[in-house]
């Protein structure tokens, strides 16, 4: 394990450099002026030295290298830069917007491992039945929805027309602190939209899954020595199975964390996601580095953990490159 870990990181410090690069290049790219979007809609009356100055105090007419060298020294001392949408610093947005974020794919990756398991292992037992064929062709069904569309119907249909849940935020309007109640009912529609976006791929992985391992040898051994049906599919055909989807685990999540970035934009939720949008739609380039630069930095280390629990689940896996 600790010649896997050393091997990831030999190839997680060139992709984290290589988007630094790819990053900086796009804002250095883009048409915006940084001095005039810092400035806002005042920029039009500000005295154009105003500006220069500010240009100048950035750095942003110094070559592409110089810039990238500074910026990359800041980074390694902890300094993420000045956020020019949001007139504060990069790591205090951050800090103040990423907790929801996690918060939001965390409670929605374990609502989608523990339904597809159950799902789909049921599924994968009575396969070829009426529960087996409506389980599928839902799946097939809402892989096909965009999630955006998702987080529209379920507003449209649970908020708006039936009143059960907000249509958005963390809190009620009237609210006068973050209470975990209030939180928890504002996040079921967030939570349940991603959920049902996401469920599909695991279910069916599942549900193959499952279906192949009660053909094993050994599945068929434990039903010949008379072993109940529970104990045959939860106890033997499932821990099979557990394997591979640790890996599906683990690739799909840029997939998730892509999900999170639509409902959180859709529901209003102070995340990372929504904040990457507004930080695009202002060209702020330092934030959207930054986000960019700690997703990838995470779905590495997600990747490093599934190849662990891979091998700690089965020692006669050996996992090369």
């Amino acid at each position: 394990m600790i010649k896997l870990v050393r091997r990831r990181l030999a190839v997680a410090v060139p992709v984290l450099f290589a988007t630094s690069i790819g990053m900086f290049l796009l804002g250095a790219a883009s048409p915006m002026d940084p001095a005039m979007q810092y400035a806002g809609a005042t920029a039009f009356t500000t005295d154009p030295a105003n500006l220069a100055q500010i240009r100048a105090n950035w750095g942003v007419d110094d070559p592409l290298p110089v810039q990238y060298a500074r910026w990359l020294g800041n980074l390694f001392q902890g300094d993420l830069g000045w956020s020019t949408s949001r007139h504060e610093p990069v790591g205090a947005v951050i800090a103040a917007r990423a907790g929801w974020t996690l918060l939001l794919i965390g409670v929605t990756l374990a609502v989608v491992l523990a339904g597809s398991l159950l799902l789909g292992t049921i599924a994968a037992y009575r396969r070829g039945g009426l529960f087996d064929r409506g389980i599928r062709a839902a799946a097939y069904a809402v892989e096909s929805m965009p999630v955006f569309w998702l987080a529209l119907a379920a507003i449209a249909v649970f908020a708006l027309a039936l009143g059960w849940f907000p249509a958005g935020g963390l809190t009620d309007v009237t609210a006068t602190s973050t209470t975990f109640g209030d939180v928890a009912h504002h996040l079921v529609l967030p939570v349940a939209v991603l959920t049902v976006s996401q469920a599909p791929w695991f279910l069916l992985f599942v549900r193959d899954s499952v279906a192949d391992s009660l053909r094993d040898d050994h599945v068929l051994a434990a039903r010949a020595r008379g072993l109940r049906g529970r104990t045959v599919l939860f106890g033997h055909a499932l821990r099979t199975a557990l394997l591979p989807f640790l890996t599906l685990v683990g690739t799909h999540l840029p997939e998730l964390v892509g999900g999170s970035v639509l409902v959180e934009t859709v529901f209003s939720l102070p995340g990372l996601g929504a904040v990457s949008v507004q930080a695009a739609l202002g060209s702020d380039f330092p934030l959207l580095a930054a986000i960019t630069l700690i997703t990838t930095a995470v779905v590495l280390l997600a990747n490093l953990c599934t190849d662990l629990a891979y091998t700690a689940a089965d020692p006669r896996v050996r996992i090369d490159g």
